[in-house]
């Protein structure tokens, strides 16, 4: 018993460590940098998301968040190298999609993306990969200087 204990630990370790092949850090120092010079990084999304198991059902990160009426927003999406897909960032106020770095029936990636917020409220940040395949992924929340 204790030798299959310590098996599965040693799985679940190797497992985890190679999903961490590219640090965190240097992911949103570069992806914060591609936001722009004229746009101030407010918050960060890390993602590490595993395969889909249902093709119909791909983990979903969700992040909740508050935006303020009349700012510019800047959403930036970035993979690791590691990654088996693309990542795919969807802005959401309460049950309606505002806008997706990916337009699934064009193919066109929106990569950074500015959003003028019209009401103060709490919104929702998805990050998922498409297809379903797994990967890790930073996404970022910037301030548009006007």
């Amino acid at each position: 018993m204790k030798k299959e204990v310590l098996l599965l630990l040693f799985i679940m370790f190797t497992g985890f460590t190679a999903l961490h092949a590219q640090a965190p850090e240097l992911m949103i120092d570069s992806c914060a940098a591609a936001a722009g010079s004229n746009a101030t990084y407010l918050k960060d999304f890390v993602v590490i998301l595993p395969a889909a198991t249902d093709r119909d059902n791909p983990p979903i990160a969700r992040f909740p968040l508050v935006l303020s009426k009349s700012n510019i927003y800047r959403f930036s999406i970035c993979n690791s190298r590691e990654s088996g897909g693309v990542a795919v960032m969807k802005l959401y106020d309460s049950n309606r999609m505002i806008f997706s770095s990916y337009n699934e029936t064009t193919g066109e990636e929106s990569n950074p993306f500015n959003f003028m917020c019209q009401k103060t409220g709490i919104y929702h940040v998805f990050i998922l990969f498409e297809n379903g395949k797994p990967g890790q992924a930073v996404g970022i929340l910037s301030y548009v200087t006007k």
